[in-house]
């Protein structure tokens, strides 16, 4: 392990680590009596159905296709019967289509390895195995949940020459990460020489924050028995966001992802540690990804009650939030995720999908926001701005409807990291703002590729006559 502690030169806020649940062992979920299964929880097209109703399925059992390039499987996470195929609310209340499986047993899919034997050999038939990888249906357990086959295949031309895994869990709260870190580190770290082998046999870094120390020592020492070359772990600073992806690169790599390009541009390929563990699952025990770990926590919440469960997609949130003891008098917001990035969950119906993190109760205290005042013109938004943006400016160009102002201003560049509005005196909803502007600038940028996409093809047309 490098003993430099490292961290990314642009912007960056101290928000207290409130990591409640770190010392919580991941807990097994039982089932419930149902599951709806999302045909939208990766980046991309929806999936499409491949079961009807009346159909009996099997733990792991293909229930929808890829919807398109960026898509992905989706499989059963129980054994049972599809009761109904049919739009349902998400946690942003959003009508997406849900595939309902009354829960009868757990019989599994044949084929998928059940045991605790760590598989080390690492495949040598990297198409064999990128289609095991999207057959499995992985995706990115960072946030951004992106087909991880598709990720790992760049384009022609593209090299990678760093696998950076992100085991930063910069978000205050969330514990899910570091517990896996802990209990599943040798998987992890196999995962991540299978991704090594697929990219090329490029370097590997294990990034993980200087404040989880039982992390680091036990995936360094997993690193050093299982013998893989080239893969090291690096302490980083305590800094938020240190986990995002183009901040990861800096710190890693010292190369800065220009405006509007991918990772790859710099010769980088990010990927979260939880995903690491999802493909050696899928490579090494056939297993499809119906499982991840979730953080129940919050400040309102006694340490008793503090979990970190293993879920399966599908789960209602209120079933989850019941067996872990029941919403808690004081709190005042439920949140998917971390108090920095995460979504207010407008709908406890709504149900588990691959990428679920956390639900976080916060007190009125931790939400309320304070009276807004008047810029003070202080600078300390775009000192805080791991992009380098000038939130300040972006706020002003947003309310005087300034489109071509804000996309000169790189409003599409925002990562909605939160860091503006943590750092403002004036308690200006800046994030909020800056967030509409970027939605803006983005929608603008698109009807522009879109015309001139369809300018070309009539060009095309033209010449073929």
């Amino acid at each position: 392990m490098s003993n430099s502690k490292v961290t990314f030169r642009i912007g960056g806020v101290h928000p207290n680590d409130s990591k409640l649940a770190r010392n919580c062992a991941i807990e097994v979920l039982p089932l419930p009596q149902t599951v709806y299964i999302s045909m939208a929880q990766h980046l991309g097209a929806p999936a499409k159905p491949v079961v009807a109703v009346g159909d009996q399925v099997k733990v792991g059992q293909v229930i929808a296709e890829p919807g398109g390039f960026i898509s992905a499987f989706v499989h059963s996470s129980v054994s049972g019967t599809v009761k109904s195929i049919a739009p349902r609310k998400d946690i942003a209340g959003n009508m997406v289509p849900h595939i309902e499986i009354a829960v009868e047993g757990d019989e599994w899919a044949e084929g998928i390895d059940l045991s605790d034997t760590l598989v080390t050999a690492i495949p040598s038939d990297r198409a064999a195995v990128l289609e095991k990888i999207k057959a499995c249906g992985v995706v990115g357990l960072g946030g951004a949940t992106f087909p991880t086959h598709v990720k790992l295949n760049p384009a022609p031309g593209s090299k990678a020459e760093c696998l950076i895994l992100n085991g930063a869990e910069c978000e205050p709260y969330l514990t899910s990460d570091f517990r896996i870190l802990l209990e599943r580190t040798k998987e992890i770290v196999v995962g991540a020489a299978i991704m090594q082998m697929v990219l090329g046999g490029c370097r590997c870094v294990i990034g993980i924050e200087e404040i989880k120390p039982e992390a680091i020592e036990a995936m360094t020492a997993a690193v050093a028995e299982l013998g893989y070359k080239d893969i090291e772990v690096l302490s980083l600073k305590k800094r938020y966001p240190q986990g995002g992806e183009k901040q990861l690169i800096d710190a890693v790599m010292r190369r800065q992802v220009k405006s509007g390009g991918l990772p790859i541009s710099v010769g980088a390929v990010v990927q979260n540690v939880a995903t690491s563990l999802a493909v050696y699952e899928a490579v090494q025990k056939n297993k499809p990804l119906i499982t991840n770990t979730m953080t129940i926590t919050g400040d309102c919440l006694p340490v008793e009650r503090q979990h970190n469960y293993l879920f399966r997609i599908g789960m209602p949130l209120s079933y989850i939030a019941e067996y872990a003891g029941g919403i808690p008098e004081a709190a005042a917001k439920l949140i998917s995720g971390g108090p920095m990035m995460g979504r207010a969950i407008a709908n406890l119906d709504a149900t588990t999908v691959k990428g679920s993190s956390s639900i976080l109760y916060l007190s009125e205290a931790a939400t309320k926001r304070k009276p807004e005042s008047a810029c003070i013109r202080c600078g300390r938004c775009a000192d805080a701005c791991p992009m380098g943006l000038e939130p300040f400016l972006l706020n002003r160009l947003y309310k005087a409807g300034d489109i071509e102002g804000l996309e000169a201003g790189s409003a599409q560049d925002c990562i909605a990291c939160g860091c503006c509005l943590y750092s403002c005196p004036a308690n200006i909803p800046l994030l909020d703002n800056v967030n509409q502007a970027k939605g803006q600038v983005m929608g603008v940028i698109r009807a522009r590729a879109a015309a001139a996409k369809a300018a070309a093809e009539a060009a095309k047309a033209a010449e073929n006559k």
